[in-house]
């Protein structure tokens, strides 16, 4: 698939996100909520969670932003579901990773994710993209502590 056919591809799976959020919403009994947002720009999001043994069971999360920082909190809900906490405390790092242009574990299959791979080219907007992962690795670090 030539580059200009991949990028366009990336640019559908984004928007798709953006205009159908997948676990848009809040957990009304969420163990875990977290509200961040970006002041350069004004993304902001509410990231609600419920971990169970070690497990995240369940993930939504509400607000106002971009298309990149939204489809990113969606892809990033999906993506965490039934992981154990170090998983996705891992899968955020990875994804950390790649918006900086770094190498990261190719082999792991990141899904949908891997369409924001073409953000670290722009880093004015590489907050928004990680700014539901920042959320989600707050939670997982900070309310899960005995």
């Amino acid at each position: 698939m030539s580059s200009n056919n991949l990028d366009q591809l990336y640019r559908q799976v984004i928007m798709d996100h953006y205009k159908n959020p997948r676990n848009k919403g809040v957990i009304e009994d969420g163990s875990l909520t977290v509200n961040m947002n970006n002041p350069t720009c004004g993304d902001r999001i509410q990231l609600t969670m419920n971990v169970e043994d070690g497990i995240v069971t369940n993930a939504k999360f509400e607000g106002e932003g971009c298309s990149i920082s939204m489809s990113s909190a969606s892809m990033m809900t999906q993506a965490i579901k039934g992981k154990k906490i170090d998983d996705a405390l891992k899968l955020s790092k990875i994804f950390s990773d790649m918006m900086q242009g770094k190498d990261y574990d190719d082999d792991l299959d990141l899904g949908d994710i891997e369409a924001l791979s073409g953000v670290s080219k722009f880093p004015a907007r590489i907050k928004c993209a990680t700014l539901a992962w920042k959320a989600m690795e707050k939670g997982l670090t900070d309310g899960t502590k005995e």
